[in-house]
């Protein structure tokens, strides 16, 4: 006997749906079958159109999986500020006449006019006999290295500085970048206490989070869902489990009617049986600890140097 899950999925099992998980109400099974009240199944509701992107999403959507629309506040998705650009050393010194290569400005090459003897000037006096051999004369002309790199004209802006002038470099890209550790954790696992073996704990996993809205679950080809934070070797993870959401400072999380439901606790602290409310948001504090499925915990953090 098959039934349909609340979701829309044909399911062989009547206590949960085969696809997606989701618990099965027992008037379902009762319902799909021939001559019994109530008839066919109901068929699932088609995709929800985004009135913001106009792209097409699941019909228990409630946000916009391409841009984040909020399907239940009717509020579209905090854009992004646009990226700082540092200061470009090279743009800098291009402006610059003198910039560090010895090539003087054009419009001052050469020795003041005032400098240059002319030909009208009378040759100097032959000394006399036994006389010391005079001087240069005190408004000779500048020599030719003085020449080759005349003074600057008044008003010139000074040169470019060189490298290791002190001049602060451009900030490095990915500084401010946010990952989300993904983790088996041993102590979540024996608080559920599912029928699926553990896998082994091992090193964290790392996904760096570059949107304002990300989607945590696991995909499914025939419901074209891909999450952001894939967690599908849990078991216990439902298809679109929770939400992320950050205004680029602070992060929150949002439960999405998961059927196992999404927890949150802080570090230290004893793990947390309360789950959150579906809809609501929850905002993450600096040590708090996002508990799904039969092992997972989640840990929002920002990057470290190369995480990002």
């Amino acid at each position: 006997m098959t039934v349909v899950c609340p979701e829309g999925h044909t399911s062989q099992s009547t206590d949960y749906c085969d696809v997606c998980g989701t618990p099965i109400p027992a008037g379902a099974a009762a319902a799909s079958e021939p001559g019994r009240s109530g008839g066919e199944p109901v068929e699932a509701a088609g995709p929800v159109t985004c009135p913001n992107c106009g792209d097409l999403s699941p019909a228990d959507s409630l946000f916009c999986e391409n841009c984040g629309y909020d399907f239940t506040t009717g509020t579209a998705a905090v854009p992004a500020p646009p990226p700082v650009s540092g200061l470009d050393l090279g743009d800098l010194g291009a402006t610059q006449p003198g910039n560090g290569l010895g090539q003087a400005p054009a419009a001052s090459a050469g020795p003041p006019p005032s400098a240059v003897p002319t030909q009208s000037s009378p040759p100097p006096a032959a000394p006399a006999p036994g006389a010391p051999e005079p001087g240069p004369p005190a408004s000779a002309g500048p020599t030719q290295s003085t020449a080759a790199m005349p003074p600057p004209s008044p008003g010139a802006p000074a040169p470019a500085p060189s490298a290791g002038s002190g001049l602060a470099a451009p900030p490095v890209p990915g500084d401010d970048a946010w990952v989300a550790e993904i983790w088996v954790d041993p102590d979540w696992y024996a608080h559920e206490r599912p029928e699926d073996p553990m896998p082994s704990a091992g090193l964290p996993g790392l996904v760096t989070l570059r949107q304002r809205s990300l989607l945590v679950g696991r995909p499914s080809q025939s419901r074209g869902i891909r999450p952001d934070v894939d967690c599908g070797s849990d078991p216990g993870v439902s298809r679109r489990h929770c939400q992320l959401t950050t205004d680029g400072q602070r992060w929150w999380v949002e439960d999405l009617q998961s059927s196992n439901g999404t927890f949150v606790g802080a570090a230290g602290e004893a793990l947390p049986d309360t789950p959150l409310t579906p809809g609501v948001r929850r905002e993450l504090e600096e040590n708090d600890r996002v508990f799904i499925g039969a092992w997972t915990r989640l840990v929002i953090r920002k990057a470290l140097p190369g995480e990002a």
